[in-house]
Formats: structure tokens, C-alpha cells, sequence
């Protein structure tokens, strides 16, 4: 199996370099109809812009998805993210029914996927994708290095 896609995450790359552009912590996202190979959402983290604390990429681009597609599960789609979602993003995951999350750098302060909750490997999950982290870790990794440093100044 072809699981990793460098041009799907390098999508996500590059909304996550607009995401920064904008004052935006670096982070991007694309869902992917896996059926046809469309991307059908992307979108950089907007929650600065938006004054909207729910405007994570990984959000923005499952509502991108549902409405191409017209429906709200996408047991079809997979998702390719820069960093690995949070609880907040990894519960929607779950219950659109992502059928495979790809994600670039770890998160040990915020993540939920392997890190802090773990949110899929609870009980209360309804639906838990298919996980491969560490795809592009290192360059998802740099845009935050990057964005962190320059508010540090």
C-alpha cells in the first residue's frame, strides 16, 4: 500500500505556510476523497483571524469536505495534517469517520493522537482511522520552530 503521499501533505505544508503568513500558528491540513484522489478540503488554522477558537485547519477542511461531498461522514476521505490533532480536532475525526489520519509532528503538549489522551484508544470512541504519524515530521516540524521562534524575539 501507497500510504504515503508526499503530494497530499505537501498540500497541507503549504496551507500551514499561509496559516503563518497570517500571524497563524503554522498548521495545514487536506481531507482527500481516497475513492478519486481529490482533494475536497485544505485549510491553514484560522483561529486568530476568525476570532474563532474552533478554526483549527483540521475543522475547516472536514466543513470544506462535507459540504463538496453533501454529506457529513466521510468514511471515504482520509486527512493529511502538519502536526497531530488535538482533542478537540481528533473528536470530529472520529465522528465524521476519517477513514485514515496522516499527520506530520508530534504534539506532546496538545496532541491526542499519541500523545496526552490518546483520544482513539479510548473506550468512548466510536470511530478511531487508521494512523500514521511522522509523515513529513521534520519539515512540519521546522514551520513551527520557525513561527515560535519569531514570537519569542
Amino acid at each position: 500500500m501507497d500510504f504515503e503521499k508526499p503530494s497530499y501533505m505537501q498540500h497541507a505544508l503549504d496551507a500551514a505556510s499561509g496559516a503563518m503568513l497570517r500571524g497563524e500558528v503554522p498548521v495545514g491540513c487536506v481531507v482527500v476523497h481516497a475513492p478519486s484522489g481529490r482533494i475536497v478540503g485544505r485549510s491553514g488554522n484560522q483561529t486568530v483571524n476568525r476570532n474563532d477558537p474552533s478554526g483549527h485547519a483540521e475543522l475547516l477542511a472536514m466543513r470544506q469536505a462535507g459540504m463538496a461531498l453533501g454529506r457529513w461522514r466521510l468514511t471515504d476521505c482520509d486527512m493529511y495534517v502538519t502536526l497531530e490533532p488535538c482533542t478537540m480536532c481528533a473528536g470530529a475525526i472520529s465522528l465524521a469517520r476519517i477513514r485514515r489520519l496522516y499527520y506530520g509532528a508530534t504534539d506532546p503538549k496538545g496532541g491526542a493522537v499519541e500523545s496526552g489522551v490518546r483520544f482513539f484508544e479510548q473506550e468512548t470512541c466510536h470511530h478511531a482511522p487508521e494512523i500514521y504519524p511522522g509523515i513529513d515530521e521534520e519539515r512540519s516540524a521546522e514551520l513551527l520552530r520557525q513561527f515560535f521562534a519569531k514570537k519569542r524575539v
